[in-house]
Order: structure tokens, then C-alpha cells, then sequence
């Protein structure tokens, strides 16, 4: 919801409130103002221009030279391109200094050969959107009515130097969706009063009932259908005032009484229509369901076929409007219009919501009625929008309302103890604070002992319980005035459990390592469903799916970090590092919930280091993909008891891919997707992992010890193996591990040769080995007994040489 600031002024007395004081105060009594925007921001110097000569630019066909009164010593001359400029305009000009959106500066120029000296403006060039543009005046520039005065501020006439707010309303808060009920909130937060419009038309001696009768057969769906008659109006364009207060709201202008519509609908939140009388084809109102396949033209000039639960607007014969969702063409007002059929209803908010959405059809006034209207403003909101036709478009209002009355709402009465509200916030407010609260609120109040019996009004339909009326007491008691209080228990809630501080952990540390969060699509395709899957199980099929596509439960997320990754390379971005922590879904046969696991996954492909003045680049492989996890599983204090395997995965690379265990436990899988498939997605060398969260977040770590820096020297150690191609290093470095016992301290490859000097099928590996100590100095003896029992059993277990023997 957008509210004018100027125009909230109408109703409530703002003096010495500012706009974003006034946003502050609304935000915090409970509905959150998104914003303030001043429509004249960074704009100056716009004034009224009169011109007084324009002929065609004489070196240029869709240029012209006008001469221009912007109310100083003399005219000026300004080059203009737009198409409806023209001799006798009263026009919006930047003059020669002036300021415009996007810090658009005007300074003199020659166009052509011919002095500029400013720029007549379109209203989009002042910063109002296209959409809200009169047509008139949507592809040139603006003209102001004839007697607007020279020189005078444009920014000021054209309402510009208002600021509005956007309400972020929840759904509840209908009430909201109005000025007037914008108005109560602001004067209860405010303890003003409300000003409501004054109501002065006078009737003509024609009755209205002459002219037209009302019948309701959807009593349920329309309780109440209320119609008057306007006659000898003159359709022209609004005033500039109201142009200007719909455009604030985001409405675009049409013609008065349309537009008269449209401002009531904002003022009082109740949708209105307006039909052509002399081609409405009937002396009555007839609101019935339609009939199945029924077709009407509406507003739009789309042909719109009917189902027999949609409520229409009918003469008698046809339908001449959906109800509360759109009018018809066939009714619609034209300039030839001279009399006018006011419709003010009520209809019930799911018959409305069912019809929009059937027909794709969201407007203003259907949302309102599908939050629900306020019951008691349909005939105020008539007679006021009656009035305003009168006064704009010279209109006789004819005596009398013509309705059709089935409504029974009533305002609610709830009533609540003063016990129970300040048990409820905690707070010893007195019987006079709360008396007075709800006295802003306008409910009618009577107390009985110590309980409040409070009639709600019906504009209020949110509120019908107790807690609603607590809530009411604590937002304007003022949220920050309510004392803060500790619960009390043996321990106090609000921390995070293990699983979320390691999620947390995870989160941090992949994004510190350069990853970006993605996240997909728990939907997939049928073949896409099992692939990468680190357990596999037949995959769930929804019952109905959007499309093939998103069809089945996925059981890896893989797959779709690719489809991210080949998505953003499509679009020029090379270097491409993706992570995800989200669910995975295992089938538990027919009838029974799937089972929903989180895991961790990633995919990165392009450059992992690029630094341009020293001319170095390194791509992603695998040791940067392993890396990544080594850190992390470092990060969560696992990575002792992490063991790496080479493996063999489907739509993995054969040699560039391992799983990976705890405990012994296989929890995943790191390596180069395979280079078919990398093809297949248009994809560079892409390094993917997954493993299983739940394994790592609930892994139960030994008690945290620390230990004192040595103070013993340590001995290093260098081994080169001669093995069979087949083994691996982390074999190797597993059965150093157990054979070195507690004097050896860390174990590490960093050399690998598989060169023209080594053997048919063996390959050399190097290790560097530290011995140490904590509590003495290791003699040289010590460290030979305990690396030739390393070198015996490397040899026994792997067949392991050192290398040159």
C-alpha cells in the first residue's frame, strides 16, 4: 500500500511529524514500512512555461524552436523533440541550471545550429513511471490545464514534493488497505483524531428508483448490492489534483469519473464501478452465477469464458461485469457517456479470489475484496464517490440508493480480563492506560469490574479473539515499553544446538574458501534423479508434477549445481565455484514419507588462482577440490579419522575421483565429472563433491585437549617408495602411521615419479616423515629403530622399496 503524506494530511493533523518519523512510528506499532520516497528527490528548478511561438526547427524535421514565458524578464528559446508541442501550451520546464532524476544537469546548448537555453519535460523525464502516464500524454510532453500560472512551481503542482510510504502489509491488515483506515492507525499511534470526508451533495427531485431496480440471486456470495445514478455528467480529463494523488499510489489517470472511482476505492478502500447507463441495456441490476461457458468481453477486450461458480454483474440478460474483478466492455464509461450507473457492493472475498485467479485477473479492487471490505463503508464510499462526480464532472445525483440488503455482520464483541493482558506481556499496566488505548483504537469500550468488554468495529475484522485485543494493548503501549525479562529454567533457550553450529561452521568456512551458496531445485527429472547419488534408491515421483523436468524427488544435488555451473558459463562467467547445503530424498517404499537427508555439495570449475602483474593462473583439479574438504573437515575437527579412496563412480572421471570415508564409513565422493558428460553439458574441466551431512554434524568428537609447544627438537625424515602403480598413497601412509606409533608425528607425500628411469608398472612416491618427542630429545638410535620398523612394514604389507637400493 502507498500512502501520500500530503494526502494523509486530509484526515489527520501531522504537524510536527515528519514522513520517515511518521514511517518509524508506524513500523514500530506493527506494520513494517518498507520505505520513504521523495518523488522529487534530486530534482530542482522546474517551473511552468507558456508557449508562446513553436515552428519546425529549421535544420531538422522532428525538431522544433519554441519560445517560452517561464515567468522571468523574457522569454527564452528552447529546442524541443517532442511531437505534441505545440503554440498556447502551458508546459513543465527545466530551466537552464535546473536538475533532473539521474543528476541530469541542464546547462545552454546548441541543437542544430540553434541556442537551447532549458527542456521542456515529459512527466518521465521528471522521474514519474510510464505506466501511471495519462495515454494522452505517454508519448510527449505534459500540458498543463490553461489556467495554470507562469512561473509557478511544476514539482509542487504535480504533487511531486509529497513523499509516500509503502506499507508492507500482511494479510490480516486489510484495514490498512485504505487512507481512512491508513488514518485510524496513524491518529491512534499519534493520539489525533480522524477528520473523515464531509458529505454535501445535494439530490436532485429525480428518484433513482425511477431509473433502475436491483435483484441479487447469490445472496451468499453478494449480501449487499448497492446502486445509484449520476445523470448529465461530462466525461473530460481530472483535475490535476487528482491525476496526481492516483499517480503517487501507483494508478494511472483516465478520465473523471473513472478516476473519481479509483480515489474512492483508495480513500475508503471499497472497489467501485461505473457503468454507461444508456448502454447498460436494462432497468435492472441482476447479480446471479453465471452459466456454464457464458462468455463476456471485459475491460480489456478479452473474451472471457465463464464456469457456473463465478459471480457476475448482469441487465437481466447478459453479463455486463465480473464481479468485483473487472467491468465489461459493453458498459464501459466512453466519452459519449452522460449518465452513470454507480455500483457499491459487497461480495465475499473466496468468490472474488476463485474468479481472479481463474482468469488471471489481480486488480486493486479484487485484493481488497478478497482481504475483505469493510461492510460499513459501502454506502458511505457510494455517496462520497457520488459527490465528487457531481463536483467534477457536472453531474445531477439523482435521490435515493437502490439496494439489495441480505448482509448480517456484525460488529464482534470480545471481551478480556485486565489480569490476562499484563500476564500476557509481563507488563502492570493500569485500567486507564488500557480504557485509553483502545479509545484511540475508536473500538467502543465498557468495563465491568476488571474486564474490558469491547465492541470492534467492523473495519477491524482481524480482531476476534482475546489475544488480538493484547496485541492491540501492545503495540500502542509500545513494544520497546515492555519490560524484558529472562525465562527461567535450569538453561536458557536461544542457543544453537550441535548440528546448527556445525551447519553454520560449514557454511562459513566454504564461503571463506571462495564458494558462493546456490540454491536449486529439490525437483528433477527422471534420469537426473539417481545420478551422482551416493545412495541409491528408486527415486519419488510427485503425484503431479509441473512438468517432466520436475517430476522426481531428487537424490543428489549434484546434478543441478552442474545445471547452475553450465548456465552462468553460457553466459560468460568462466570461473565458477558453487556450494549447497540442502536435502536429498530417500524412497521408503510405497505408502511411507521419504526420508529427507541433508548433504553437502559443490562444483567448481575455471581458474583458482589468477594474479594479472605476476602473469600467474592455476585452474581448478582435484587437489584444489580435495583441498577444500581437507579444511573443512580440519574445520570440524574430523580429519583424523577421514580416510581417502580412489574410486570408480558412474558419471565420474575413472582417474580423478575418490570416495571418502569416516570412521570407515563411506559418506561421499570428490573428483572430475566425467568428460563425456562435461561435453554433454557444455561444461570446461568441472571438479564436483557431495558427502553426507548428517554423519559429520552429529560425529562425536573426544573432549578438546591442548598441549604445550615442544620444546624438544623433532627429526625429519625422507622416504622415496618404489610401489606397483596400483597402490596408493594413502595405502602407503595409512601403514607408516601404524607403524610408526607415538614417536612419529606427522606424515606427508611430496613427491610422485613416474618417469623413462622407473620400471614397467611401478611408480616412486616420496614421504617426509618428523619424529619427535614431547618430553626429551630423541637419540639417533631411537629414530633408526623406529623407521626401519616403518621401512619392514611397508615392505611386507605394499611391497614397498626405497628407491636407489
Amino acid at each position: 500500500m502507498l500512502v501520500s503524506y500530503k494526502w494523509l494530511k486530509d484526515y489527520v493533523d501531522l504537524d510536527g511529524v515528519t514522513a520517515r518519523e511518521l514511517a518509524e512510528k508506524i513500523t514500530r506499532s506493527g506494520i513494517e514500512v518498507d520505505g520513504v520516497e521523495q518523488l522529487s528527490a534530486g530534482i530542482k528548478d522546474v517551473v511552468v512555461g507558456h508557449v508562446l511561438e513553436c515552428e519546425k526547427h529549421p535544420e531538422a524535421d522532428k525538431l522544433n524552436k519554441c519560445l517560452v514565458d517561464i515567468g522571468e524578464d523574457a522569454p527564452v528559446q528552447i529546442i524541443c523533440g517532442a511531437p505534441n508541442v505545440a503554440k498556447g501550451q502551458k508546459v513543465a520546464v527545466a530551466k537552464v541550471g535546473a536538475v533532473l532524476p539521474g543528476n541530469f544537469k541542464i546547462k545552454k546548448a546548441k541543437l542544430r545550429g540553434e541556442e537551447s537555453n532549458g527542456m521542456i519535460c515529459s512527466l518521465q523525464e521528471l522521474g514519474i513511471e510510464g505506466k501511471l502516464v495519462v495515454k494522452e500524454f505517454a508519448e510527449g510532453i505534459y500540458v498543463f490545464p490553461e489556467n495554470t500560472e507562469v512561473g509557478a512551481d511544476a514539482l509542487q503542482l504535480l504533487n511531486l514534493d509529497d513523499e509516500v510510504l509503502e506499507l508492507d502489509l500482511t494479510p490480516n491488515r486489510a484495514d490498512a488497505l485504505s487512507m481512512i483506515g491508513v488514518a485510524y492507525e496513524t491518529a491512534a499511534i499519534l493520539n489525533k483524531e480522524v477528520q473523515l470526508p464531509e458529505m454535501t451533495a445535494k439530490a436532485s427531485n429525480e428518484k433513482a428508483e425511477d431509473y433502475i431496480s436491483v435483484r441479487v440471486d447469490a445472496k451468499e456470495e453478494n449480501p449487499l448490492y448497492t446502486a445509484k445514478i449520476i445523470k448529465n455528467v461530462k466525461i473530460t480529463p481530472s483535475p490535476l489534483w487528482l491525476q496526481t494523488r492516483l499517480m503517487s499510489a501507483g494508478i494511472r489517470p483516465h478520465n473523471n469519473v473513472v478516476d473519481v472511482t479509483n480515489y474512492i476505492l483508495l480513500e475508503y478502500g471499497q472497489p467501485l464501478h461505473a457503468f454507461d447507463y444508456d448502454r447498460f441495456g436494462s432497468k435492472e441490476v441482476v447479480v446471479r452465477l453465471a452459466n456454464e461457458g457464458e462468455k463476456i468481453v471485459t475491460l480489456d477486450d478479452t473474451e472471457r469464458t465463464l464456469t457456473a461458480d463465478q459471480l457476475v454483474i448482469t441487465n437481466g440478460t447478459e453479463p455486463v461485469a465480473l464481479a468485483g474483478v473487472m467491468g465489461g466492455a459493453n458498459s464501459e464509461v466512453g466519452n459519449d457517456t452522460t449518465t452513470i450507473l454507480l455500483e457499491s457492493a459487497y461480495f465475499t472475498g473466496g468468490s472474488i479470489r476463485s474468479t481472479s485467479k481463474h482468469h488471471g485477473l489481480r486488480s486493486e479492487a479484487s485484493s481488497r475484496y478478497e482481504k475483505g471490505v469493510d461492510p460499513e463503508r459501502v454506502r458511505p464510499a457510494a455517496e462520497r464517490a457520488a459527490q465528487l462526480i457531481a463536483e467534477l464532472a457536472g453531474g445531477e445525483v439523482l435521490e435515493g440508493m437502490i439496494e439489495a440488503n441480505h448482509l448480517r455482520i456484525e460488529p464482534a464483541i470480545v471481551s478480556i480480563t485486565l489480569e490476562k493482558i499484563n500476564r500476557v506481556l509481563g507488563t502492570n499496566i493500569n485500567k486507564e492506560t488500557v480504557m485509553e488505548i483502545f479509545n484511540r483504537l475508536k473500538f467502543e469500550v465498557a468495563v465491568e469490574d476488571e474486564t474490558f468488554i469491547v465492541t470492534v468495529p467492523t473495519r477491524r475484522g482481524d480482531i476476534t479473539i482475546e489475544e488480538d485485543l493484547v496485541e492491540e494493548v501492545a503495540r500502542l503501549y509500545g513494544y520497546d515499553d515492555i519490560p524484558k525479562t529472562l525465562p527461567k529454567s535450569a538453561s536458557l533457550p536461544g542457543g544453537l544446538n550441535k548440528v546448527q553450529s556445525r551447519r553454520r561452521a560449514v557454511r562459513a568456512f566454504l564461503e571463506g574458501a571462495g564458494l558462493y551458496q546456490a540454491i536449486t531445485y529439490s525437483l528433477t527429472s527422471e534420469d537426473k534423479a539417481t545420478r551422482f547419488a551416493i545412495e541409491t534408491r528408486d527415486p519419488i515421483k510427485l503425484a503431479m508434477p509441473m512438468s517432466e523436468e520436475r517430476s522426481r524427488l531428487r537424490l543428489s544435488i549434484v546434478p543441478q549445481l552442474l545445471e547452475s555451473v553450465s548456465y552462468n558459463l553460457a553466459r560468460q562467467h568462466d570461473s565458477i565455484a558453487l556450494y549447497e547445503i540442502g536435502s536429498v530424498f530417500l524412497n521408503n517404499g510405497q505408502g511411507n514419507q521419504p526420508e529427507e537427508r541433508e548433504h553437502i555439495a559443490g562444483a567448481i570449475t575455471g581458474l583458482w588462482v589468477e594474479n594479472e602483474w605476476q602473469g600467474e593462473k592455476k585452474p581448478v583439479d582435484f587437489f584444489v577440490a580435495k583441498g577444500i574438504l581437507e579444511g573443512l573437515f580440519n574445520k570440524l575437527g574430523v580429519s583424523e579419522n577421514i580416510e581417502w579412496r580412489r574410486a570408480e563412480l558412474d558419471g565420474m572421471h575413472p582417474g580423478r575421483t575418490a570416495e571418502i570415508l569416516l570412521s570407515g564409513e563411506f559418506i561421499g565422493f570428490v573428483g572430475q565429472v566425467h568428460p563425456h558428460l562435461q561435453k554433454a553439458l557444455d561444461l570446461k574441466n568441472t571438479y564436483v563433491f557431495e558427502i553426507k551431512a548428517g554423519p559429520l554434524f552429529n560425529y562425536e568428537l573426544p573432549p578438546l585437549v591442548y598441549t604445550p609447544i615442544p620444546r624438544f627438537p623433532s627429526i625429519n625424515r625422507d622416504i622415496a617408495l618404489v610401489v606397483d602403480k596400483a597402490v596408493s598413497a594413502g595405502t602407503l601412509s595409512a601403514i607408516i602411521k601404524d607403524a610408526g606409533k607415538k614417536l612419529l608425528k606427522s606424515v606427508r607425500v611430496f613427491d610422485l615419479y613416474e618417469g623413462e628411469h622407473m620400471e614397467e608398472g611401478k611408480k616412486s612416491i616420496a614421504f617426509s616423515l618428523t619424529y619427535s618427542d614431547p618430553e626429551r630429545t630423541l637419540t639417533d638410535e631411537e629414530v633408526v629403530k623406529a623407521h626401519n620398523k616403518v621401512l619392514t612394514e611397508l615392505k611386507d604389507k605394499a611391497g614397498a622399496e626405497l628407491r636407489g637400493q
